[in-house]
Formats: structure tokens, C-alpha cells, sequence
């Protein structure tokens, strides 16, 4: 009797609540490579070592924590070529290369690290020059592991590459749309009313159920 009358009430416990165990999801801290085209940012299919942008192309990078490139944060701000190339004139035998450097947030740095403000660079480089040929141009230093995977543009990150990163930090993370701001009312640590009465009745039914118990037959 008591399975049938507490499994009920302990199951809306638990969606209430958030009392389950959540997944952990896994993402990963690096520098994700970017092109523009038209208006918006399209995700890379080519690292920059084999890209092979033309002349007026504008590509970005941005450092980010993410599952994989559907859900990686773009590159933030403005991006055309004529104004960030503007001081760069063009050059016989040369082409030029707009290029967005985005470092990321705080909450995506690496324990210790402060990410730099975002910038942009134009690269003036030799006509076949691949993207990081022309990212070497204008933001050196560049970190590159054994497997070629671009780890630091500038100098940042000091260390790491491509590592796996928690998604259960046990805080939400700021991102570019929200805030971070803790609230009960999204998965804070606060029970509402509804929680509330659902443990109220959970604590009475077996209140209850162990009065029936010690009654005298």
C-alpha cells in the first residue's frame, strides 16, 4: 500500500524538484575557425592551415567551450572588410585578409587566465597564403600541437589545447544572451510552492501510513 501511494508523489518529487541526476555533458576548450559569408558567420569546413582565402575574404576566430560546432558561440561584433582593412592599402602581388579575433569570456577562460579584448587584424600576405599563414601575419604567437590543432592565437590561451571540459560546473555560465544571474525559478537551488507542497504530502502520507501500522488490530 505505501509503494502505491508514495511512488506517485516521490516521481512529481523529483520533477519538481530536479532531484535526479542530470547528464554531464562534455565539451571542449579551443579556438574555433570561422568564414564570412554575406552577413553572417558560417562555421569553417577546412582548418586554417588549408584554407586558401581571396582577396577581401573575411574570416574570425573566437575561443570558446562548446559540444561541437553546432553549439559554438560565433564570433562578436562588427565584420567588413572595408572597415577593418581600411588603413591596409591594397599592393600589387598581394592580397588582404580581414581577420575578427575573438577571445571569448571569462567564463570559457582557462582557470587562471584573463581572455584579451577582442580585435581585429587586416593581413596583407602573398596571394596563395593559406588562413594561417595570414592569422601568423598580424597575431603572433601562435601554439600548435603535435597534431597541427591551432592551440593560442596571441599568446592566449598560455596553455591547453582542445581539452574536454565539464558541463556540470554547478553554476550557469554567462553567455552572450543571459546574464548568469542565479534564479530559482530556472534550476536554482530554491524549492517553489509546487516543490513545496509536493514534499509536504510525501511527509504526510507516511506519516500516515505509520499510524495505520502501530493502530491496534
Amino acid at each position: 500500500m505505501i509503494r502505491r501511494v508514495l511512488a506517485p508523489l516521490l516521481a512529481a518529487l523529483v520533477v519538481l524538484t530536479g532531484a535526479a541526476p542530470a547528464a554531464q555533458a562534455t565539451g571542449y576548450r579551443y579556438w574555433s575557425f570561422w568564414d564570412r559569408d554575406g552577413g553572417s558567420w558560417v562555421y569553417a569546413t577546412q582548418g586554417p592551415s588549408i584554407t586558401r582565402p581571396s582577396d577581401g575574404d573575411v574570416q574570425g576566430f573566437r575561443f570558446v567551450v562548446s559540444e561541437d560546432s553546432k553549439d559554438a558561440a560565433q564570433p562578436r561584433g562588427a565584420a567588413e572588410f572595408a572597415v577593418i582593412c581600411a588603413r591596409t592599402p591594397a599592393q600589387d602581388g598581394k592580397k588582404r585578409v580581414a581577420l575578427v579575433l575573438d577571445f571569448g569570456t571569462a567564463a570559457d577562460a582557462p582557470s587562471g587566465e584573463a581572455p584579451p579584448n577582442r580585435r581585429t587584424a587586416c593581413a596583407r600576405v602573398a596571394p596563395d597564403a593559406s588562413t594561417a599563414e595570414a592569422l601568423a601575419a598580424v597575431a603572433k604567437p601562435l601554439r600548435y600541437d603535435t597534431n597541427a590543432l591551432l592551440c593560442a592565437i596571441a599568446g592566449y590561451p598560455q596553455r591547453g589545447c582542445g581539452e574536454p571540459v565539464s558541463g556540470d560546473s554547478g553554476k550557469p555560465k554567462p553567455t552572450d544572451r543571459t546574464a548568469g544571474k542565479d534564479d530559482d525559478s530556472n534550476g536554482g537551488a530554491g524549492l517553489g510552492p509546487a516543490a513545496g507542497a509536493a514534499v509536504v504530502a510525501v511527509l504526510a502520507a507516511a506519516a500516515m501510513w505509520q499510524a495505520r501500522r502501530r493502530r491496534p488490530r
